[in-house]
């Protein structure tokens, strides 16, 4: 018992909690808001891991370690792709935690959760990993890889997923409980693999880039919905609409939410895409001019 508790009090002083502001005319402000928090991870000197929707546009970044001392941050790196983001600040007296990754935990296997509920507070949950099937959501993002957990996110997002070693394994990303599932993680090594191109270009240079188109698509039973689009984003410009059911990308119909942004992403920003939805009994065609996301939120 006294090695678990010293085990979940060595990653506790490894995390932050994560205050960000965020200017309001920054395309994610009425989305996200401007007033953000969440947790994070010292995973170098001075350089903490958080979820990109905590940062992203931030004009200001704070951070507060468990001992109460807060240090002014800046973001330096942000992955849209595989939803991460870099900080750095001022955290010397803050110990790295171990590094790790997915391939350092086995489904059926115990992991464990340390999340900030704001300040110097922490809070821990416990449960094992369920699945590292592929995950897509509703905001043009798939992970191939994920890392899905029966323990509840116990705060804010961002925070930690460790394994029985103590050894990140997961950013928490999402609470996942309407689904069955009650929280689901970023792998790890979407850092570790790539921190030397994030930290030194602030993205991700390695990967082909590839277009957005700023929407947001609701999966139903045998079809697509349009349910709402970023504003200034392409899709905004072209006049998609919320309520709109998609129908087919450049021409041809596709097989699901992950085809389509497979095939939005095979085209290069700048790329026209064709997109035909249905919308009060008629189907329209839209001509939408990709985008490179990081550098449309950056």
């Amino acid at each position: 018992m006294d090695g678990a508790l010293e085990l979940l009090h060595r990653v506790a002083r490894s995390t932050v909690t994560v205050a960000a502001d965020i200017p309001p005319d920054h395309a994610s402000a009425p989305v996200l808001g401007t007033s953000r928090f969440g947790s994070g991870t010292v995973v170098g000197d001075g350089l903490v891991l958080t979820v990109s929707y905590v940062v992203v546009g931030a004009a200001r970044v704070r951070v507060t370690d468990i001992e109460g001392k807060t240090a002014s941050g800046e973001l330096i790196a942000h992955d849209f792709a595989t939803g991460i983001a870099v900080v750095r600040a001022d955290m010397e007296t803050v110990f790295p935690i171990a590094p790790g990754g997915s391939n350092r935990i086995k489904v059926g296997e115990d992991a464990f959760v340390v999340a900030s509920v704001g300040g110097d507070e922490r809070r821990c949950a416990t449960g094992a990993v369920t699945s590292l099937e592929p995950f897509d959501a509703y905001w043009e993002y798939r992970l191939e890889r994920a890392l899905w957990l029966t323990c509840p996110n116990p705060g804010l997002g961002g925070g930690p997923v460790c394994n029985a070693a103590g050894e990140l394994v997961g950013v928490v990303s999402l609470n996942l409980a309407a689904v069955g599932r009650a929280s689901l993680s970023i792998p790890a090594e979407c850092y570790y693999e790539f921190a030397d191109e994030l930290l030194r270009y602030g993205r991700r240079t390695s990967r082909l880039r590839r277009a957005w188109l700023g929407l947001f698509c609701q999966a139903f039973p045998n079809r697509l919905v349009v349910a709402g689009v970023i504003p200034g984003s392409p899709a905004e410009r072209a006049g998609l609409a919320p309520g709109d059911v998609l129908v087919r990308i450049d021409h041809r119909p596709f097989s699901s939410r992950a085809d389509l942004y497979q095939r939005i992403w095979a085209h290069e920003p700048g790329d026209l895409i064709v997109l035909e939805v249905y919308r009060d009994g008629e189907v329209l065609e839209f001509e939408i001019e990709g985008v490179d996301v990081d550098e449309f939120l950056g």
